[in-house]
């Protein structure tokens, strides 16, 4: 509770301030919060633009705002490269706007190597800070809007849990909830064991309230967040099980769709798999990192499992929920991977007909065992194969997106459609998206609808 009283406070200096340079610019000063990476960093981004919020700031689209905040993703280092690219461009922007203040948070500043660069290359940058403090954000903005040097705070690490952050959601009927930090896997091609830290889980009756006030507040669809959510509550001296704490939020009364991610083959336990039969309002869908297919390449890895179990894992799950939609994540050209362990990977794709499937070469991850391993593949020889396997997937995806069409779905829509304004875009209980024609007040509502054609990547569809 002391955490939660010194953020207000902080809140509700750095709005005296804010309003007192909005009078003295003739206009509300305006934010903009930029997001890299995954599903944990955009619940991130929301509670840093709650913050924003209460401390006075107007939001805006524009990097050209007074305060343009770059929440970072290190998974691989082209990440890293695209934010130093748009460092350029703000810098910019501030030379017309000198009052601007730039921020930099998530896993990219948890890297030493980054921070120095920072330090030296775009010493206009007027904050730094990582993955450990996001909940000190309104103290360190403070001291942005009073101080005209480069503030740095950066923990190594950091046991406690701080929620019951102001949070500015992107859509007010769906919301992501965090119920854990951090992971223990160390797979030998990741880097996020070493910026997001070890795994912490939150207490089962502070997610089940945070999830029972979303649902109070209008939410439809409740996503659960953690790097391995299937290891959830391990490391409590009385353990509890993430199927446990998914029957306990899927009973919650008013909620209509429950989502989680990422699941980690190592510990998807049958127990799961039963909850999810035994609930309506759990999406069929399970996403499933593969990475490969292959027993030597999965070791290498650090995976903890092997494709026999993979595929007795897709078997159970598809026998206790028929209909799920399974996709999954997959890495081509891992150091010493040969013609042979490749096609072990396809012939998983084969055997498990993945409805859809994030593939990825792979590049060095600086910082990993990985990257120093010998017997890195030719570029030109993962290229192929990479080629290959991205076309089979497609196929497959297409295919397996034919079952649904002529059916019945229920859609909950997002967004109007961004290339025709008559038509609405939403989501089937499986992730799938769906356009339809309809009028934008259904948006945040579900809506019936007859599936008509499949474009492989989305559906075309109609009201009923």
């Amino acid at each position: 509770m002391e955490n939660n009283a010194n953020i207000q406070e902080y809140l509700n200096r750095a709005r005296e301030i804010v309003e007192e340079r909005s009078k003295k610019a003739d206009r509300p000063l305006t934010f903009c919060v930029n997001t890299f990476g995954c599903q944990m960093n955009a619940r991130d981004s929301e509670k840093l633009r709650g913050m924003l919020l209460e401390a006075g700031y107007e939001p805006s689209d524009s990097e050209a705002s007074d305060f343009v905040l770059y929440n970072t993703c290190t998974v691989r280092e082209n990440a890293n490269n695209k934010v130093y690219g748009r460092l350029g461009y703000l810098h910019g922007l501030k030379r017309r706007n000198p009052n601007m203040k730039i921020a930099l948070c998530g896993c990219m500043m948890q890297e030493d190597t980054v921070v120095e660069k920072i330090k030296s290359s775009y010493s206009f940058v007027d904050l730094i800070f990582g993955t450990f403090n996001i909940y000190k954000f309104p103290e360190l903005l403070v001291s942005v809007l009073e101080s005209d040097s480069m503030i740095i705070d950066i923990w190594k690490e950091h046991k406690d849990i701080v929620e019951d952050i102001p949070t500015k959601r992107k859509y007010p009927f769906k919301s992501g909830v965090n119920i854990m930090y951090g992971c223990n896997n160390f797979c030998t091609y990741c880097i996020v064991p070493y910026v997001r830290g070890r795994e912490r889980s939150r207490e089962p009756k502070d997610i089940i309230r945070e999830c029972e006030a979303l649902v109070k507040d209008g939410a439809i669809e409740i996503m659960l967040l953690g790097q391995n959510v299937n290891s959830y509550g391990n490391t409590f001296q009385h353990k509890v099980s993430f199927a446990s704490l998914l029957n306990d939020v899927a009973s919650i009364s008013g909620l209509r769709r429950l989502r989680f991610m990422t699941s980690h083959p190592k510990d998807l336990s049958t127990e799961l798999m039963d909850v999810m039969a035994d609930h309506s309002n759990i999406c069929p869908h399970m996403h499933l990192p593969l990475q490969s297919g292959s027993d030597r390449m999965l070791a290498a890895m650090n995976r903890h499992y092997n494709k026999k179990r993979y595929l007795m894992l897709v078997d159970q799950l598809r026998q206790r929920i028929p209909d799920i939609s399974i996709t999954t994540d997959i890495i081509v050209g891992f150091p010493s991977e040969t013609e042979e362990d490749f096609l072990e990977t396809m012939d998983v794709v084969e055997k498990v007909r993945y409805d859809s499937a994030f593939t990825f070469l792979y590049s060095k991850r600086t910082g990993t065992p990985a990257a120093s391993m010998e017997e890195q593949v030719a570029e030109n020889i993962a290229k192929e194969r990479f080629n290959r396997l991205l076309e089979r997937v497609q196929k497959i995806g297409s295919e397996q997106s034919l079952r649904f069409v002529g059916t019945k779905q229920s859609v909950l829509i997002e967004d109007t459609n961004k290339q025709d304004k008559n038509l609405v875009t939403g989501r089937m209980m499986n992730n799938s998206v769906v356009h339809f024609p309809a009028s934008s007040d259904l948006i945040g509502k579900e809506a019936e609808v007859k599936i008509l054609e499949s474009k492989g990547f989305y559906y075309i569809g109609e009201m009923v």
